[in-house]
């Protein structure tokens, strides 16, 4: 079950890039709790700027292995708001 905390865009972008469940995807979870490295997370911006059209911010830029769902989903939507 999708979490109510993680917008459906985010959720629907990671697992189609790294195929996690929706059971796995927390907003305390971290990157690197799925395996999910500093390069996948540039994948994942990418992935966001094509498929929505944004630019990402700062923060999105500085998410890191440890960041969290929650933490992540917080720095895309600052990303779409910030067009």
């Amino acid at each position: 079950m999708e979490s109510p905390a993680l917008p459906h865009h985010f959720v629907s972008l990671l697992q189609e890039l790294f195929e996690v469940t929706s059971d796995q995807l927390l907003p305390s979870a971290t990157f690197d709790s799925l395996d999910i490295d500093s390069l996948a997370l540039m994948e994942l911006l990418a992935a966001a700027e094509d498929e929505y059209g944004l630019v990402p911010s700062q923060a999105a830029r500085d998410l890191t292995p440890a960041s969290t769902m929650d933490e992540a989903a917080a720095a895309l939507s600052d990303s779409m708001l910030g067009q």
